[in-house]
């Protein structure tokens, strides 16, 4: 084929040219989009494994060890998704329930992915789409959906490929922590989650008195079921997944969110942006 290339002339070698060109402009391309999702994942790979070292501590409650417990992080990339899986493990629920209450936990990234692939060149083919899909986050979503243009599944993957990591090494430094540590500093620690999760709804709460009252409506809500004797043959984690399903829905039917957003890429006005891709840059 090297030695054919050679006596290529006039219109068929200027195709063959332009194809070796443009085939070199795109693996440029990706590696630069990997090379800035890499650095733009790193403070999240540090963020996730503080995060999953609390969580690794849940996980040994739960008879998890370390490997299971870093599978179980490769696998579910959520927090309140892998809280979820281990309250159902501890309270040895069925494979259905197990499902039922990470799909729900975890069905905001159905929307998210849906957001997400309208940033894709029409020509992405269904791998590129299911693999970036696979590894959304909510810190790994914005980070792809605030650049502006179309974005290069490229970048996913570097963003991948250090916070995933670290969200699977922090619950399973978490587990061996909790095996070595005694059992007073480890139910200390186990407080470390519910900190985390109170962190992320008292600033929503203070922005938004809506959501401020739906979580106070949420909290009444879950105390009364728990003392209910109509409720006793049911988990605790079948509990909050239908309060989760129910409370959600009767908040959107009646404070709908009202909020017109700009159009992926930028307004008109945004002239030679729209032309910029998220990741393809160097």
């Amino acid at each position: 084929m090297g030695i054919a290339r050679q006596y290529l002339t006039g219109p068929e070698w200027c195709k063959e040219t332009t194809g070796i060109n443009m085939n070199q402009n795109q693996t440029n391309q990706n590696k630069n989009a990997f090379i800035n999702g890499i650095r733009d994942g790193i403070p999240i790979a540090l963020g996730y494994f503080a995060v999953a070292f609390s969580l690794g501590i849940v996980a040994k409650k739960a008879g998890l060890n370390p490997v299971q417990g870093f599978i179980s992080s490769m696998l579910n990339h959520a927090s309140a998704g892998e809280y979820a899986e281990f309250t159902v493990i501890m309270a040895n629920a069925p494979y259905v329930e197990m499902a039922f209450v990470i799909l729900i936990t975890n069905i905001r990234y159905l929307l998210m992915s849906c957001a997400l692939s309208q940033r894709f060149r029409a020509d992405t083919s269904l791998v590129h789409r299911l693999l970036v899909g696979f590894g959304i986050t909510d810190e790994i979503f914005g980070i792809s959906i605030a650049g502006p243009g179309m974005l290069n599944p490229y970048y996913n993957y570097g963003a991948m490929f250090v916070a995933l990591p670290g969200w699977s090494m922090g619950t399973a430094l978490g587990i061996v922590a909790g095996n070595i540590l005694p059992a007073s500093v480890v139910s200390a620690l186990s407080v470390a989650l519910y900190g985390m999760f109170v962190a992320i709804i008292i600033p929503a709460s203070k922005k938004n008195r809506v959501v401020g009252g739906v979580v106070a409506v949420s909290f009444a809500i879950s105390y009364a079921v728990s003392k209910m004797s109509v409720f006793d043959r049911m988990s605790d984690s079948m509990k909050i997944s239908l309060l989760t399903v129910v409370i959600a829905a009767a908040a959107a039917a009646f404070f709908p969110v009202s909020q017109e957003e700009e159009p992926c890429g930028g307004s008109d006005d945004a002239g030679s942006a729209k032309e910029e891709i998220s990741g393809y840059g160097a």
